[in-house]
């Protein structure tokens, strides 16, 4: 069954009233030809206008703001998606063939082939270029799948290695982070081998519970976003790799927004007017429609607290009064 009902709830708490809270989302599923968003809604409480438009990549971004005092802001994404084709596979050209004409690329994918504040070009990465073109067959997807399983194998999933603001210098000295982290670990190894690559938000419904990573992707999926990365092979298009599970993309990833690195996909950010401090609970449920009598499941979720060390969604900035 590749029917899923997403529950995304975010839950700010205040211990004193604010006010002037502006914010937008981006939590609605792409609809593309891989792809079916069968229905959205989103809701605030307290109540508000909510406003939409498509950013320059195409993702959907939801505005809405909250003007009255208030002491806690809940914000609902309910999704039905169909997931209906396959991300595609292959290996496309080699690496020799793709340097004779990789500046054709330059232009067109520039955003996803330059430094960025979480994806810097660091010398430290050279190594992990040099390990993983050294150990692929020399083909552009294999060089991609090779730094995936490199990721995958020398760092540790920690919640709580990095924040919400490291850049891969972090996780980098560490040897440790989250989904996050470890995409963008993989955008900064296959930019610096002048690959294009772009940051990929999006939810993994977990597999089996009797598989191998089972345990790990209840970890990763259960109470906020995932994160990916696809990667621009010639003669084949853009591919979806995992390294925090260290596999290729699959039809149980599911695709909110594309972007250069995590600060362009924040599921959630905004900024409030007050003195007072905030505590972020999140919330995010995946599973099949239909359960095994053919009814739809769709009900409220228990809210859970993310750690202040998380880098599952960014907390509100705030503005003195």
């Amino acid at each position: 069954m590749n029917r899923y009902h997403l529950m995304h709830v975010t839950e700010f708490h205040y211990d004193a009233p604010v006010s002037d809270s502006y914010n937008e989302v981006r939590l609605r599923p792409l609809h593309d030809e891989r792809q079916s968003c069968l229905s959205f809604r989103l809701t605030t409480n307290p109540a508000s206008r909510i406003t939409s438009y498509r950013d320059a990549t195409g993702n959907w971004v939801h505005q809405f703001n909250v003007l009255a005092e208030h002491r806690r802001l809940r914000v609902e994404a309910e999704s039905v998606v169909l997931t209906h084709e396959a991300p595609p596979t292959g290996n496309g050209e080699s690496l020799v063939e793709f340097d004779a004409h990789r500046e054709e690329f330059l232009e067109e994918h520039y955003d996803y082939l330059g430094g960025t504040a979480y994806v810097p070009h660091l010398p430290v990465l050279l190594d992990l270029v040099t390990a993983a073109e050294l150990a692929c067959d020399g083909s552009v997807g294999d060089f991609a799948q090779t730094a995936t399983n490199l990721i995958h194998e020398r760092f540790h999933y920690v919640q709580g290695a990095t924040h919400v603001h490291s850049s891969i210098a972090d996780s980098l000295s560490h040897g440790a982070g989250v989904c996050q982290d470890f995409a963008h670990v993989l955008l900064g190894i296959v930019r610096m081998r002048g690959i294009p690559g772009r940051y990929v938000s999006g939810y993994l419904v977990s597999g089996a519970a009797d598989t191998e990573n089972a345990k790990q992707e209840e970890v990763i999926g259960g109470q906020a976003s995932h994160a990916w990365v696809e990667v621009l092979v010639p003669g084949i298009g853009w591919m979806g790799f995992d390294p925090t599970l260290g596999e290729p993309v699959e039809l149980r990833h599911i695709r909110v927004a594309y972007g250069r690195d995590y600060g362009d996909v924040a599921p959630v950010r905004g900024v409030y007017r007050g003195r007072a401090g905030q505590r972020l609970c999140v919330d995010v449920r995946v599973r099949p429609v239909l359960d095994d009598d053919g009814h739809e499941k769709i009900g409220e979720t228990p809210m859970a607290i993310v750690p202040p060390t998380s880098v599952a969604e960014r907390p509100q900035q705030q503005q003195q009064q």
